[in-house]
């Protein structure tokens, strides 16, 4: 059995997706930066950089998958140049060492960002969408990044593209922006909150729906990677029903929120110190990200458990009762 080649495995989804592959008895090579490491999975480390092609090659070398898990994923950079370079270049990069390497599948790792949704509705792989409804670099760099694997797929290499939506659990080691909100939630952080919805996933989940893709999936296709539509409401509640803190009961107006937003980059901006609220994340969440993975059910047999679950899987993680391998919320906000 070939290797499989995991980006991204330092990072949160990414290492779920590289225990997958252990757990089926894949030996995983996993790319990763001079100063970034994988814990507590038995993988082999490539030094290697998206922006890199020659290390690239190196690290794809032999192997049989491919598994494109690794992005820049931030709300605010200081130069969003850097975004395209690791997003859109770093893909091209990659796929084309995959193609020399004659890699025999390959998921892409895309983001329920790049799918369109109705006016108030919910939506699915086929909903119209385009670069112009793309908020913020991230996401235009992602769609971008999206359009480079579906170039290759048209072009015969076997690329399969995943949508995840929010994923939630352990291991969330940065964290990111839904594991943030657990985060804050459990320091009291959070006094208030915007009129907003998220599409909210077990990450365990997310990882399993990543392999079969590989499995099942069809070339060229993107699958959406979800569960529970939830308001950011909803999400709170389900949070002090875990921990038995109170939620949130005072709802913010969008204008108070993104004046706050627009105060606190325009100060990133002048120190380089990336923003306590992004504004870029302010106008993402004046829309409900809704979505279903009905195409998923039906075509990979994708069957997603409840958010409640990967919620309280949260919990325990950030307050590090999760066998003690979580950080503690002071230390996950500092």
């Amino acid at each position: 059995m070939k290797p499989a080649l995991v980006t991204g495995a330092s990072g949160f989804l990414g290492w779920h997706v590289a225990r997958v592959l252990l757990e089926r008895g894949y030996s995983v090579r996993a790319l990763v930066r001079p100063d970034s490491r994988v814990d507590g999975l038995d993988v082999q480390p490539v030094t290697g950089d998206l922006r890199d092609p020659a290390s690239l090659e190196r690290a794809v070398a032999g192997c049989g998958l491919v598994f494109h898990v690794a992005a820049d994923y931030r709300l605010w950079a200081k130069d969003p140049r850097d975004l395209y370079r690791s997003n859109v270049d770093g893909t091209h990069n990659l796929l084309e060492a995959a193609h020399a390497a004659r890699v025999e599948r390959i998921v892409y790792t895309s983001t329920v960002g790049c799918i369109g949704i109705p006016r108030n509705g919910i939506g699915d792989e086929d909903t119209p969408v385009s670069l112009a409804d793309m908020t913020g670099d991230y996401k235009r760099s992602k769609y971008l990044a999206e359009g480079v694997a579906l170039e290759y797929a048209r072009d015969g290499l076997p690329v399969v593209i995943v949508n995840p939506s929010a994923p939630v659990g352990d291991h969330d080691v940065k964290p990111t922006p839904t594991g943030k909100i657990v985060v804050d939630f459990l320091n009291g952080h959070m006094p208030a909150f915007i009129d907003t919805g998220l599409n909210v996933v077990d990450v365990r989940d997310v990882a399993e729906g990543h392999w079969l893709a590989c499995e099942r999936g069809r070339t060229g296709e993107r699958y959406i990677l979800g569960s529970e539509n939830l308001t950011l409401a909803q999400i709170l509640e389900k949070l002090a029903h875990i921990t038995g803190r109170k939620a949130p009961t005072m709802r913010l107006p969008y204008a108070v929120a993104f004046c706050a937003g627009a105060c606190s980059t325009a100060w990133a901006n002048v120190t380089g110190t990336p923003p306590r609220v992004p504004l870029n994340g302010v106008r993402m969440a004046r829309k409900k990200m809704w979505v279903t993975h009905e195409k998923a059910r039906r075509e990979l047999g994708f069957n997603p458990g409840p958010a409640e679950a990967a919620l309280t899987r949260a919990v325990e993680w950030f307050s590090g009762t999760a066998g003690g391998a979580g950080p503690r919320p002071a230390q996950s906000a500092a």
